[in-house]
């Protein structure tokens, strides 16, 4: 049986003491994964949109060997709550929790 190396074992305390809770740290992780993935996306849409054909004639449409590279460049990166849960516990986002700021 083959093993999938973007499986990764989390020790669940070491999340969970970035913020004091689970839960929070996983909310942490979730809203940063939102943001990385908006981001790849509008990339990717900026840079396939340079080979956006105006034609709707299939016999005008052709491979771009340049429009498949950046296609399988992006899918072979690690996925966005992937890369959000690294950044996570290397301590590389920010996080605060605003009702605690505004009964200061």
């Amino acid at each position: 049986m083959a093993i999938n190396p973007s499986i990764i074992t989390r020790d669940l305390d070491k999340i969970a003491e970035k913020t004091g809770n689970l839960y929070e740290s996983l909310h942490v992780v979730g809203q940063r994964a939102k943001q990385i993935s908006s981001t790849l996306k509008e990339e990717l849409n900026n840079k396939l949109s340079e080979f956006a054909s105006t034609v709707d004639n299939l016999e005008e449409v052709f491979e771009n060997k340049e429009q498949i590279e950046i296609s399988k460049f992006y899918e072979r990166m690690p996925k966005p709550s992937t890369m959000a849960m690294e950044e996570f516990l290397e301590g590389k986002v920010y996080h605060r929790f605003p009702s605690e700021e505004g009964a200061e």
